[in-house]
């Protein structure tokens, strides 16, 4: 059985997948595959490709989510590994703010050497620097975005923002202030590891209420009763509260 998913990262795969039907299935590199999620939804759609993942456990866990479908975990820093294939997509979700400027720029110049032409990244990352607290401390990261300032940077960066989208809105707001109390309780800690190993936990999580949820929570945490409020999150995309950002940008020409 599936684990049960937080109500953000449902409302977050039901936009990509819906999002993502648009671009024809190739080959694609995913950064930071967690659990996998995000690789399943593609996998689903017809795409194959690999995925980069720090930490061990994470690497397992996205392994047994994606067992059978054409898809290779492999633990390395992407950006210190060996050059890949050209691929039509890079993704990742919650990986570019943990990430320093000179590093998030050579995220996106990885990405322009490996994609091919008419390809793609796209990116989820938290929004909305007013809502910096526990958990951005607790995860190592280095930034909240907004809209305009993604815009700017990937400007400044030598790519061009096709496509963005606040997700999650209202309901990550409303249940943000019990969200914070859990994850310090939970895992409050943390803020003394180092930003590196605060990283690569970030992708292996336990916090109940939060992260995990018991079997039973899966009848209302499940993508076909929440897709009301996958609407309701299509209805205020362009609102400046939103706790998370998805955005697709292509290289512009040099």
């Amino acid at each position: 059985m599936s684990r049960v998913l937080p109500p953000g990262t449902i409302l977050q795969m039901l936009y990509v997948q819906e999002r993502l039907r648009t671009l024809a299935p190739g080959r694609f590199i995913e950064i930071g595959t967690g659990h996998g999620e995000l690789a399943a939804v593609l996998l689903d759609q017809g795409w194959q490709g690999i995925g980069y993942e720090l930490g061990e456990s994470s690497a397992v866990a996205a392994r047994a989510r994606t067992a059978g479908k054409p898809f290779e975990v492999r633990v390395a820093d992407w950006l210190e590994a060996p050059p890949d294939e050209p691929a039509d997509l890079i993704v990742s979700s919650m990986v570019i703010e943990h990430l320093p400027d000179d590093q998030e720029a050579a995220y996106f110049e990885r990405a322009r050497a490996t994609l091919r032409p008419g390809g793609r990244a796209a990116v989820i990352v938290p929004a909305g620097p007013r809502y910096w607290g526990i958990e951005d401390d607790v995860a190592g990261h280095q930034r909240r975005y907004t809209r305009d300032g993604l815009r700017r940077r990937l400007e400044q960066l030598g790519w061009r923002l096709e496509h963005a989208a606040g997700l999650t809105f209202p309901v990550s707001n409303l249940i943000l202030p019990v969200s914070n109390l859990l994850v310090k309780r939970a895992e409050g800690d943390r803020v003394k590891l180092s930003e590196y190993d605060r990283t690569v936990l970030s992708g292996d999580r336990d916090v109940a209420g939060k992260t995990t949820f018991p079997s039973a929570a899966g009848v209302v945490l499940n993508p076909t009763v929440m897709r009301p409020l996958h609407a309701l999150q299509k209805r205020f995309s362009n609102t400046d509260r939103a706790l998370v950002l998805y955005a697709e940008a292509t290289p512009a020409p040099r």
